[in-house]
């Protein structure tokens, strides 16, 4: 093993040697990788920097020419929407102005049959309240809205009242012979209420009542007329009746120009988008060219100086290999131990590198 060898203090030495030269290639690799990396990470934060504010700008820009334009759409919507209120109102003018003028002889009608209804029970000296809509309900229904209203009330005085009154007595108290005087009571009470109404009233006042059951019918058949007629007219799409052509004009003119806004609008974009968004980008570019040219320069010659630095690197772990490891194996290339094996052979402890490094285990391991 040691036949090439002659001088072992001499070797040692040189490997020493060698190895802090490895040592220092590998720190300065170590550094300008460092440095080559934290450029790289400059470069492209420098990159995201000016892409970052293109993307602002041109976003900002924009959202302004949108919003200069959405502000004229909003203003003309609004004017659209007046316009349009008012034609709706003066059309709302115009229909309730047609139906009183197509109604207005059916409600005078009305009119003169309800004075004549008044007159009529005075006359003849009948109660007042015999002229409601209640009282014929009652007594002399005609029609499915009277006749309900009818039943409604039979179904709230006999069934109602009595029911309620029989849930407000407390529960421990209540007996089923109570309810049965209740109904009874009620029976008695509104029975006898309905029964002499109706004898004061409608058997001394039959005449009068049955009159007045016809001019009523007549004045629920107007009532019927007018409110078909109202439908009728509240249906008509003819709207040529109301004069809405001003207001007609004026919407047409707004809608014409919403449509030539948004054109511009859509027109402004679309040259934003093609022409002027390249100018604002280049402009952003042009500033920050110097500073990345500078970035990107010194980047690469960093980067030209940590290839040169590694392939010199692997040259002299190659040569340390070649020369040295073969005799101490890799776990001897260090500055320290190859120190300790020199000192070992100085003091005559080996003859040889492999009696050396016996040595070196056995003191280690001593300790």
């Amino acid at each position: 093993m040691g036949s090439g060898i002659t001088d072992y203090s001499a070797f040692l030495s040189e490997a020493m040697k060698a190895v802090e030269e490895l040592n220092r290639s590998k720190k300065a690799c170590d550094e300008l990788s460092a440095e080559e990396r934290r450029l790289e990470r400059e470069l492209e934060s420098e990159k995201r920097t000016v892409t970052d504010s293109i993307n602002v700008t041109v976003k900002k820009r924009r959202e302004e020419i949108s919003s200069s334009y959405d502000k004229e759409i909003g203003s003309g919507q609004e004017r659209l929407r007046k316009v349009r209120a008012k034609r709706e109102k003066a059309k709302s003018q115009g229909i309730r102005e047609r139906i009183d003028e197509e109604t207005e002889v059916l409600r005078e009608h009305n009119q003169e049959l309800d004075s004549q209804l008044k007159t009529l029970f005075k006359q003849n000296r009948v109660p007042a309240f015999c002229r409601s809509t209640w009282y014929y309900a009652m007594y002399m229904p005609g029609s499915l809205k009277e006749a309900g209203l009818g039943l409604l009330t039979f179904l709230i005085c006999f069934l109602g009242i009595p029911s309620g009154a029989y849930f407000l007595v407390p529960e421990e108290q209540r007996k089923f012979w109570m309810l049965i005087v209740i109904y009874l009571l009620a029976i008695l009470l509104f029975g006898g209420i309905y029964i002499t109404i109706g004898n004061k009233t409608k058997i001394r006042h039959a005449d009068t009542l049955k009159k007045g059951r016809d001019i009523r019918s007549i004045m629920r058949s107007n009532r019927k007329k007018i409110r078909v007629i109202t439908l009728s007219i509240r249906r008509d799409r003819d709207e040529k009746v109301y004069n809405l052509e001003k207001f007609d004009d004026e919407i047409a003119r707004i809608e014409q120009e919403l449509q030539e806004i948004s054109l511009h609008k859509k027109d402004a974009l679309n040259t934003f988008n093609t022409v002027t968004k390249t100018i604002i980008s280049d402009e952003i570019v042009n500033n920050s060219k110097d500073r990345l040219e500078a970035l990107q320069e010194e980047h690469e010659r960093t980067e030209a100086r940590l290839t040169e630095a590694q392939i010199h690197l692997k040259e002299q772990a190659l040569h340390v290999t070649d020369e040295y490891e073969t005799y101490l194996g890799k776990e001897f290339l260090q500055t320290d131990r190859l120190a300790e094996l020199a000192k070992i052979i100085r003091n005559g402890q080996a003859s040889n590198l492999s009696e050396a490094i016996v040595v070196y285990k056995e003191q280690k391991n001593a300790g």
